[in-house]
């Protein structure tokens, strides 16, 4: 039997963090979860989602800000963690415009704060969550991690690029393995009430008619959350390099030239019409939505599709869970959570 690894999960009460806990928790891991169960959204769906790891002896939590001052520096002195997977964050790109602070104390001095404390007791192999918002302004599809990501359209698109440079810069420096991972879209059960199809599956409930932006011309690359964890959970074993040569980078990766650090996409590669997957619900519901038909939000993108080929080649595998089986798996979570 090998030794058992620690791992330290940051946002482990938040829609992912709670799923890559249980499968960390379910291969073996010892998990430090850090979560503020801040009032973004509903703090009770993050305290449940706390309250069922805390079943596990193997997972402990702790309830404070990730930018608290000292207090990853010392937890790191303690516990010396082996993995690290940085998923707390203020996210939405629509708060971001009324709020933007809160996106500059979480996300970027939080981040620092991780950094800094990686950098005294280094682990083996980091893990930082970005977003596909920070393609931003590009045009051409699917996305590659190897594009150019310099206009991003929001403020909380913006953190989230700034949080790979600075990941980049102490990977350089101090030769810490980080991977970067974007997001596309992702639902599933114990999912996000700010998010698709959460939102839309609790107002057709209530029979309200759910806001469609852009008219509906919207696409974009859903992830079942069982699939990014999947992916995530073959991401740890699999940590950069610095290259000797810059021969040595393979063509599509996006493994840095001087770091031991890369950009990994984590999508479905299948981008789905927004009415495809309000279609989904309604076959689930065995409802029809009532539709307020809204313009395009400041800050938003019309279409995001991954290029999940690196995450291919680095893991041997794509997430591939077809819109209706997962839409319909949520929304048997939601009607057994809410008694519906």
């Amino acid at each position: 039997m090998g030794e058992t690894r620690t791992a330290l999960v940051t946002g482990s009460a938040g829609f992912i963090g709670y799923h890559l806990s249980r499968r960390l928790l379910a291969d073996g891991f010892t998990v430090i979860g850090i979560d503020s169960l801040s009032d973004y959204y509903d703090p009770d769906l993050k305290r449940r989602r706390q309250a069922a790891l805390l079943q596990s002896a193997g997972f402990s939590a702790i309830n404070q800000p990730i930018e608290t001052p000292g207090l990853l520096a010392d937890l790191f002195a303690e516990h010396r963690p082996n993995i690290v997977v940085h998923l707390a964050a203020q996210a939405g790109v629509r708060y971001s415009i009324d709020n933007p602070r809160s996106y500059l104390d979480s996300n970027l001095v939080g981040t620092f704060e991780l950094l800094e404390a990686a950098r005294a007791h280094p682990p083996q192999h980091m893990l930082l969550a970005s977003t596909s918002s920070a393609y931003g302004a590009n045009t051409e599809m699917p996305y590659r991690e190897t594009m150019k990501a310099d206009h991003q359209m929001s403020f909380y698109a913006a953190t989230k690029k700034a949080t790979e440079a600075m990941a980049h810069s102490y990977a350089h420096l101090f030769g810490l393995p980080v991977t970067m991972f974007r997001f596309f879209t992702v639902y599933g059960p114990w999912g996000r009430p700010d998010m698709v199809p959460f939102k839309f599956v609790a107002k057709i409930f209530n029979q309200e008619a759910i806001d469609v932006y852009n008219h509906g011309e919207m696409m974009r690359d859903f992830t079942y959350v069982e699939d990014l964890v999947e992916a995530v959970r073959r991401l740890i074993d699999a940590p950069p390099q610095r290259p000797a040569d810059l021969a040595d980078i393979a063509e599509g990766d996006s493994l840095s030239p001087v770091a031991p650090w890369r950009v990994v996409n984590i999508g479905n590669s299948r981008p789905v019409q927004l009415e495809a997957m309000i279609a989904a619900i309604e076959k689930a519901l065995g409802v029809e939505a009532k539709r307020h038909l809204m313009p395009m939000q400041p800050g938003d993108v019309p279409a995001t599709w991954a290029d999940a080929e690196l995450l291919r080649a680095l893991t041997g595998y794509v997430p591939n869970t077809d819109i209706g089986e997962g839409v319909r798996r949520f929304v048997e979570w939601y009607r057994d959570f809410y008694q519906k």
